[in-house]
């Protein structure tokens, strides 16, 4: 990720042929010998012979505007060319500022003494010149790539993250997605500052542009690194890790089925059994004669509660909260009834559940099954809190698909 193919200097054509003509615009002769002493050596690669003529040149007084400004085109050249970045920076500051270079000349000269500071190490200069590029509007990709790079091997993650999330940005309205090597730069800055938040959001962008098990792996490790996870979504951690492809072991479904079965989802829980034999994990071992009884069960007890449903409903209606109403609507969602179902998960949350960040949650995720993305999205975004179901409620947004 490191920057590669900096520019280090400018032809010599650059310098001398970017000033407008002006009707004073002549070199005196003895300027104008010293600088053609200084371009004939320059040629010949003699640049202490170079840099001694234009330092005559310099040392003529009484010299016009026109004529300070040709000797600092030439020193540039010779310094840039020469490898001296001191004076080469010096005379480009003054070449960016005169108001006879334009502006894309300006630009490259400012490229060139970025990446001139880069490749001497001399990375505060080199952000300082890139940071002032950018500002003043310049879009090259390779100045952020500079900047970016000049803060990181300083160790100032800040202002790398800032900087690499800024172009992200500028990528991202030019409908440019942005590339790999930058979303993991963007990672490593924000781990090295601790913002887990911002971290996750890059994490869901890699999975997002680059869905490798790997990337999915990091944002189901966000989800589950949150301090102030709520026992209450052990179940949707699972789900989490189950939709990541990250469940392997029969143990795992049956986990995840067994707790869904606790939840009081049954339909759920035969979703994951279905899905376990679905992926030749299940029913192959010596564990597949359980298994197939365990599937019995919660096939039965689908069975069971679908045909009393509208019982169930009832008693959730006399419940003091609307946590009940939640599972019993999540329940008619999963039976084939989405709109009755939908309905009575928003009387729940309504009513006033335990948490009515898990409650919206789990209507998202509802309304997700029922094959209402848009809304699912939209109700999985306007979850909260610091419990984990905000974690979990990105991770499903960026599943489902949602803009990045």
């Amino acid at each position: 990720m490191l920057l590669a193919g900096a520019v280090t200097a400018l032809p010599l054509s650059v310098f001398l042929m970017v000033q407008p003509a002006q009707a004073a615009d002549e070199l005196g002769e003895k300027v104008g010998k010293n600088l053609q002493t200084a371009q004939t050596a320059l040629a010949a690669h003699k640049y202490p012979q170079a840099m001694a003529a234009v330092d005559a040149a310099e040392a003529v007084s009484g010299k016009t505007e026109y004529e300070s400004y040709t000797i600092d085109q030439m020193r540039a050249a010779v310094a840039a060319q020469s490898g001296d970045v001191n004076a080469a920076i010096s005379a480009y500051d003054k070449l960016i500022a005169s108001g006879r270079t334009p502006a894309a000349t300006k630009e490259q000269m400012a490229l060139a003494e970025a990446s001139m500071a880069y490749t001497a190490k001399d990375y505060p200069r080199a952000a300082q010149v890139a940071e002032k590029y950018i500002k003043a509007g310049g879009a090259n990709p390779q100045m952020y790539t500079i900047l970016i790079q000049a803060y990181y091997l300083q160790k100032d993650y800040t202002n790398a993250a800032r900087a690499q999330q800024a172009q992200i940005n500028v990528q991202a309205k030019a409908g440019t997605k942005p590339t790999e090597n930058q979303l993991q730069l963007l990672a490593a800055c924000q781990a090295q500052t601790h913002d887990q938040a911002a971290l996750m959001q890059t994490y869901v962008a890699l999975a997002t542009y680059y869905p490798k098990p790997d990337y999915w792996a990091q944002v189901v490790h966000s989800v589950l690194s949150n301090q102030h996870m709520a026992p209450a979504l052990r179940l949707d951690i699972d789900r989490v890790r189950l939709a990541a492809g990250l469940v392997k072991t029969p143990a795992e479904y049956i986990d995840i089925a067994e707790l869904a079965m606790q939840a009081g989802l049954p339909q759920v829980a035969l979703d994951v059994m279905n899905e376990g034999y679905g992926a030749n994990v299940l029913g192959h071992d010596a564990g597949a004669a359980r298994e197939d009884r365990l599937k019995q069960m919660i096939t039965q007890t689908v069975a069971d509660r679908k045909a009393n449903i509208a019982t169930a409903e009832t008693q959730a209606q006399q419940s003091p909260n609307g946590n009940a109403l939640v599972t019993t609507g999540y329940n008619y969602v999963t039976f084939g009834q989405a709109d009755k179902g939908l309905q009575v998960m928003n009387a729940g949350i309504a009513k006033g559940p335990t948490d009515i960040n898990i409650a919206k949650l789990h209507l998202g995720l509802a309304q997700a099954a029922a094959g209402q993305k848009a809304a699912a999205i939209a109700t999985l975004k306007g979850v909260g809190g610091d419990n984990g179901a905000r974690d979990i409620a990105q991770f499903w947004v960026l599943k489902l698909g949602a803009p990045s």
